[in-house]
This record gives C-alpha cells, sequence and structure tokens, in this order.
C-alpha cells in the first residue's frame, strides 16, 4: 500500500488549512480567544466583554472552537448548570499570534482610518468628475 505524504500549503485552494485561516482571521474568534487567555470564562462573561457581539455569533463562534479542539466547554452538575469555556494546549499557542494582530490593529487604528477617509474622499471625487461625462452620454 501506498503511503500519500500530505504537504500543507496555504496558498493552495484546496488545501485544508485554509479552513484554519478562515477560523483564526475571524474577528470574533480573535476576541474571544483573547478574553480566555487568562482564565476559563462562562457565557454571559464572554459576551458581556465583547461589545457588539449577538448571542447567536458567540455561540457558533464557541462551538466551531470547540470543535477544531481550541476550546472544551465544561458543564458543571449544579443548579442551576454552570458552563465554563477555557483554551485547550493548542488553543494557548494562538494566543500570542492574536494578540499580536490585536494590539497592531490598536496601535495603528488612527493611520489606518486617516488612510481610509483619504482614500474615500479620493475615489467619491472622482465618481463626482466621472458622472457628469456618463449623463451627457445619455
Amino acid at each position: 500500500m501506498e503511503t500519500i505524504v500530505f504537504s500543507p500549503n496555504v496558498y493552495a485552494s484546496n488545501c485544508p488549512t485554509r479552513q484554519v485561516l478562515d477560523l483564526i482571521a475571524d474577528r470574533w474568534t480573535a476576541l474571544v480567544i483573547g478574553l480566555l487567555e487568562d482564565q476559563p470564562k462562562r457565557f454571559s462573561e464572554l459576551q458581556r466583554g465583547i461589545g457588539g457581539i449577538s448571542q447567536k455569533m458567540l455561540s457558533q463562534t464557541l462551538r466551531e472552537l470547540e470543535r477544531s479542539g481550541m476550546v472544551t466547554r465544561t458543564v458543571y452538575p449544579e443548579i442551576p448548570p454552570r458552563v465554563e469555556y477555557a483554551l485547550t494546549p493548542l488553543g494557548k499557542t494562538i494566543c500570542a499570534p492574536l494578540a499580536a494582530i490585536r494590539n497592531w490593529a490598536e496601535e495603528n487604528i488612527e493611520q489606518i482610518s486617516s488612510s481610509q477617509e483619504d482614500y474615500d474622499n479620493r475615489t467619491s471625487s472622482r465618481a463626482v468628475a466621472v458622472q457628469p461625462d456618463v449623463q451627457a452620454r445619455t
């Protein structure tokens, strides 16, 4: 029987590593992992800690992280039941890279916002300049 050696290549369209990139590049994933970095948290703590995330998106994100082996979900037999989410050893390995990205975003938001505003101003003035020509042709 022949053994096939798999060589991951994120640039190949059929490489499963693209699914991993989709997961870790998701903004909700980066924020959930950031909150779980120091200690396990309950669902409500995560939702309060991430402004703007819906209950549905948080549930989907946690489910996908659990499915991917990055988060564990522990249900404690109490009344009412207590559920906590924690990073697995695999999940902890992505903390530093995601923290670097979050920090980079916070450090560079002013420059990025300024660049976006400049771009929007340039492209909106082009649209206005082009529009009269379009109307003249009709």
